[in-house]
């Protein structure tokens, strides 16, 4: 497959994605200012799928805070892959700050997304410091302590030209966040990537929302699916147990790892909230639920000392 027809196959899940996050926010499952400004309202979707991006979004937002809890005042948030995700303007409005912030993806979804804030004034005037300038190109934004650099991140050396154009601190506690990327790269790629941030970084922590159980049924009919539209799982070979998910970190070099799959994700989140999204759409089938829940899973890993007590309770 080339790497054009790749990018592309990848970088319609950012689309795909970005609809379902707008549409569950749209319902109500969770507060968004932003997403809409990134993304036209597409079709409406069933309620297993936004009950399932609710598990994602909240999921994942509880490890976030659990590293803004832990990191003190001066930290970092890497958004790997990071598509149309709202996250820096969210964290902006709550208060909750970070002394740099940097989103990495392909230059063809970069470039969209700078076009974007470029025209929207609501976007632009967050991101825009006192006295400090908004360096843009076609791909890539420089503005405070918000970037956006287009890389392929399966070229290394290029990767960590683009994160010193957006001044990291290799000695900052930092969050690394990846939600369905490393699965698109192969085994190898993602190994040099994990095991080059465990050397660089002094206390990294990594958050990884991704497929998980794929050798069975269920799983099969999944990869077929994403395979006829032009994304070939390159890395599913991580995705077979909560342990290979695991696995793959320790052997990178970092020093521990936890893994949860989206049924134990769900069950951790507030039971009020869980409640009132149980009330926005009737359910018929709670058992293809569970199915998607227990395909899908949250591992972190840290490197250090300062995140090695993060758990999901």
């Amino acid at each position: 497959m080339s790497s054009m027809a790749f990018n592309e196959g990848v970088q319609a899940t950012n689309d795909d994605a970005s609809e379902c996050k707008r549409c569950a926010v749209q319902l109500g499952y969770w507060e968004d200012r932003y997403i809409s400004l990134f993304v036209r309202a597409g079709e409406k979707k069933t309620p297993e799928i936004n009950r399932g991006y609710y598990a994602r979004a909240k999921g994942v937002e509880m490890f976030i805070d659990k590293f803004l809890k832990k990191s003190g005042s001066e930290r970092q948030i890497v958004n790997l892959g990071s598509g149309f995700d709202t996250l820096y303007w969210r964290l902006k409005d709550s208060n909750k700050n970070v002394t740099n912030f940097i989103e990495v993806d392909f230059p063809s979804v970069t470039a969209r997304k700078c076009y974007l804030i470029k025209r929207n004034k609501v976007l632009l005037d967050k991101i825009h410091m006192e006295d400090g300038e908004v360096r843009l190109s076609a791909t890539d934004l420089h503005a405070g302590n918000y970037h956006i650099v287009g890389v392929d991140l399966r070229n290394l050396h290029e990767v960590e030209v683009k994160l010193n154009e957006s001044e990291v601190k290799f000695n900052m506690p930092t969050l690394f966040l990846a939600e369905c990327v490393l699965v698109y790269i192969d085994a190898p790629k993602v190994e040099q990537l994990l095991s080059w941030i465990a050397k660089k970084f002094d206390s990294p922590l990594f958050v990884n929302y991704e497929q998980v159980n794929m050798g069975d049924k269920f799983g099969d009919v999944m990869l077929r699916n994403l395979r006829a539209r032009g994304c070939p799982l390159a890395g599913v070979g991580a995705c077979q147990s909560l342990n290979t998910q695991r696995q793959r970190f320790l052997r990178a070099g970092w020093n521990g790892s936890l893994s949860w799959d989206m049924v134990e994700v769900y069950a951790a989140l507030p039971a009020s909230d869980r409640q009132r999204i149980e009330n926005i759409e009737f359910l018929d089938e709670q058992e293809l639920l569970v199915q998607l829940f227990q395909h899908y899973c949250i591992c972190i890993a840290w490197k250090g000392e300062m995140f090695s007590k993060i758990d999901i309770t």
